[in-house]
């Protein structure tokens, strides 16, 4: 069991607890140490919204250890605050901060589902699995109101191409009228992610998300009405999480998961000083020891950029973590079976018309 042991300081609500300067500018004007200022004004961040006129919205990724090979991403930035999250990195390209900006500024590309029904148009399309929240959730709470990724659920039904998604927000029950439709066709799989059973952590690590209650209520809403379903145990935090592996899984399976997968910890770029301030400002008792065991598993590092290595990491404790996890998936029964999305239902429309021919 977790317990909170911050010191004062710690800004409740919120992952980032600064925002560290943007690698690609020369200046900026920053606060790094607050009690080296003192003529800030210690106001309540809000979230901002920015709306961008995007030119594309489908993305190929060439990473070959991701499990996707295209993503499609309607938000950038995200305010669930989860103080791991490797997207952070992304939010410096669009010229903030990857700490407090990334999830207080959001960047909304309003007209994706535009963007989406014309990248089906062109006839070079070949259908093939488009996953959401490659990058940051497609569920975060502005879609409560901007309702986008619903407009791309529905896109993706019309034209029959298939469709991945993950998530670790409840939002997402509000579309399963599109989800029952796109699984009766073998076009959609989704996963949840859960990091922890422990609510305490969860209040720490991921400050704006669902509650793990809940998330297991939509793993078990999914399953009961033939969504198929799984869970990223991801990631796994040595010395935070990892012993949480067991409970988390069998919750999951208990749920309905099918499926599951798990990621360790990577701190690349900008997150590793945006976490390790988390760390020792969140948990100092331990913070050395979580610190020292993220490096053993990356080879003395806490980042990690080589493919099929970053992922999962190396070393004695990674390897623990490998042969634990797959353990409790033969425990559990999990990825028994394996998932083919139906590639030949897809169809071209143009004009809102079906071709004759």
């Amino acid at each position: 069991m977790i317990t909170q042991e911050r010191n004062d300081g710690f800004t409740k609500g919120r992952g980032a607890q600064y925002n560290p300067k943007n690698r690609f500018l020369k200046g900026a004007y920053v606060q790094e140490h607050s009690e080296g200022i003192d003529d800030w004004e210690q106001e309540e961040r809000k979230t901002t919204y920015i709306y961008d006129e995007s030119k594309t919205i489908v993305n190929e990724v060439k990473s070959p250890d991701v499990g996707m090979v295209f993503s499609l991403n309607p938000y950038q930035g995200c305010e669930h605050g989860c103080i791991y999250c490797y997207a952070r990195n992304s939010h410096e390209y669009w010229g903030y901060s990857a700490g407090l900006d990334f999830e207080s500024k959001i960047v909304v590309k309003h007209n994706a589902p535009q963007l989406l029904r014309k990248f089906f148009e062109n006839r070079n399309w070949q259908p093939a699995p488009i996953s959401l929240s490659g990058n940051t959730d497609c569920y975060q709470p502005i879609e409560r109101k901007m309702k986008l990724t619903r407009q791309l659920l529905e896109i993706c039904l019309e034209f029959r191409n298939p469709v991945g998604l993950i998530t670790k927000n409840a939002l997402i029950l509000r579309d399963l009228d599109l989800l029952k439709e796109l699984a009766a066709l073998n076009l959609v799989c989704v996963y949840t992610s859960v990091t922890s059973t422990d609510e305490k952590l969860r209040s720490l690590l991921e400050p704006r998300t669902t509650t793990y209650k809940s998330r297991l209520q939509v793993i078990s809403t999914l399953s009961a009405a033939g969504i198929p379903t799984g869970i990223m145990n991801a990631p796994l935090i040595p010395g935070l999480n990892d012993t949480h592996m067991h409970d988390t899984l069998q919750a999951a399976a208990t749920a309905g998961a099918r499926w599951a997968g798990y990621t360790i910890v990577r701190l690349n770029g900008a997150i590793g000083d945006i976490f390790k301030d988390w760390l020792y400002k969140t948990f100092p008792d331990r913070a050395e020891k979580v610190w020292h065991l993220i490096q053993g598993c990356h080879g003395g590092q806490v980042n990690d950029s080589r493919f099929a290595t970053r992922m999962t990491g190396e070393g004695q404790f990674a390897t623990i973590i490998r042969q634990q996890f797959k353990l409790y998936c033969r425990k559990f029964g999990l990825n028994e079976t394996t998932f083919s999305y139906n590639l030949e239902a897809f169809r071209r429309i143009k004009n809102g018309q079906l071709p004759l021919f």
